[in-house]
């Protein structure tokens, strides 16, 4: 197939070559191209005149800043707080705790002692002969009955009290010294 240009014949289908393959491509892009410029930009230019015609805004005045306070140091006859002691060892020797204080590793742990404290949902209270139980939910959705006495959280937290609201519970924690402490934890009812 032959298109008549004028003088120039263009062969569409040609049997060899690529030349007027490329030409064909170059010449369809080039009218595509051609097709979509337009020249009329009279909506744009309203548009700028439109945004020119509107009152100019008014500018905020510069914010009133405070004159700065000046502060003096008192503290210059303490131990400067980022250098290392001259006596470190005498001083964590002194600090480590004396207390005699420690969990009891021996004992088998309970089933609540594998879950956070703060995963375990107190969700009832029951008295039966004097007794009192808490029912506790663990995350995996199991309902575990507990009594004063009993062990839960992993920080060998054991239960001291229950009321009808809360589970008293004491844990026994490192102090970052070596020992150990103890720390007062509650489970409040769900509501």
């Amino acid at each position: 197939m032959k298109i008549n240009c004028g003088e120039a014949n263009i062969d569409m289908f040609p049997e060899k070559g690529t030349k007027s393959i490329g030409l064909i491509m170059v010449s369809v892009l080039l009218l595509s191209l051609t097709g979509c410029s337009n020249s009329d930009y009279s909506d744009l230019r309203g548009y700028i005149k439109s945004v020119k015609a509107k009152p100019a805004g008014r500018i905020a005045p510069v914010p009133e800043f405070e004159s700065y306070k000046t502060f003096e140091y008192t503290a210059r006859d303490l131990r400067d707080p980022f250098k290392m002691f001259d006596n470190a060892a005498e001083i964590t020797e002194e600090m480590s705790s004396t207390s005699d204080l420690m969990p009891d590793m021996d004992r088998n742990k309970e089933t609540l002692e594998q879950y956070p404290l703060d995963t375990l949902e107190f969700v009832g209270h029951l008295e039966k002969g004097g007794q009192q139980w808490a029912i506790i939910t663990s995350p995996d959705k199991l309902v575990h009955r507990v009594r004063v006495g009993n062990h839960l959280g992993m920080n060998y937290g054991e239960i001291i009290a229950i009321s009808e609201t809360k589970i008293m519970i004491t844990e026994i924690i490192q102090d970052g010294m070596g020992g150990w402490i103890e720390r007062e934890a509650a489970l409040s009812m769900r509501e």
